[in-house]
């Protein structure tokens, strides 16, 4: 039997991208999937293709940043698929620069989704798992929230930021039968590391013990075993996907 059959996982920002990559791995192991993304069209798109996996789908045009529309979305999606087993906190967004050049509104926009969207799905989401004393909250995080980036201070505060929050939702929830991890991926090949100079991508290559960079499909399986039973006796926790960059005492 698939390993997530008769559960149903939300996924802010699973439109496209490693988000799109962890919904297809939950719905490949029968969990049903409500794709959350602030782009509907592609939110369809995607919860279109995944019914071909065999489960039901629902996309949710859904702004994690704004509390209300959280909550809402949250209520639109428990009416339509009944429960909510596993939250995936994947929806976030970069503005780059130096942080002498950073504009206000870069640090605000880059914190109120990656930080703040986190703080607000997770409060308005625990609320249905302390009811049915079970729950898997999954936040994805970065390598940059631990060890910094040029030119990401916004980006890497927020990532940091979920970081601390995971542990310390993980200690409240604990109680209730709910674990709280995060995955922390390092350069993944997307196609936004596509558009790197081949000279970055040697450089950044040069930094990996591995000396290879990780797929979506390295984060969607970190994830994966987070939101199943194997992962039962595990809360508080960062995984890292990131091919050995980063190793954490």
């Amino acid at each position: 039997m698939p390993r997530l059959k008769g559960k149903t996982a939300f996924i802010t920002g699973s439109a496209q991208g490693i988000g799109k990559s962890i919904a297809e791995a939950l719905a490949k192991e029968g969990a049903d999937i409500i794709v959350s993304d602030i782009n509907l069209e592609l939110a369809e798109k995607t919860a279109g293709e995944l019914k071909s996996l065999g489960v039901k789908t629902m996309p949710l045009k859904s702004n994690v940043a704004d509390y209300k529309d959280a909550e809402q979305g949250v209520s639109q999606a428990v009416a339509q698929m009944g429960k909510i087993d596993i939250l995936v906190n994947n929806a976030g967004i970069t503005k780059d620069g130096l942080l002498l050049r950073m504009k206000v509104e870069d640090w605000n926009a880059v914190i109120a989704v990656n930080l703040t969207g986190v703080f607000n799905m997770t409060k308005i989401i625990s609320t249905l798992m302390i009811k049915q004393r079970s729950g898997k909250i999954i936040n994805i995080a970065s390598i940059v929230g631990e060890m910094g980036n040029f030119g990401q201070a916004n980006y890497a505060a927020s990532k940091g930021g979920v970081i601390a929050f995971t542990k310390s939702a993980a200690r409240e929830l604990a109680g209730r039968n709910v674990c709280v991890n995060a995955v922390a991926p390092g350069f993944i090949q997307t196609a936004m590391t596509d558009k790197l100079s081949d000279e970055v991508k040697k450089a950044m290559m040069a930094q990996i013990p591995l000396a290879k960079f990780g797929g979506p499909g390295d984060v969607a399986n970190a994830v994966l075993f987070l939101a199943g039973s194997e992962s039962d006796y595990i809360t508080g926790q960062v995984i890292n996907v990131n091919g050995g960059m980063l190793m954490n005492t």
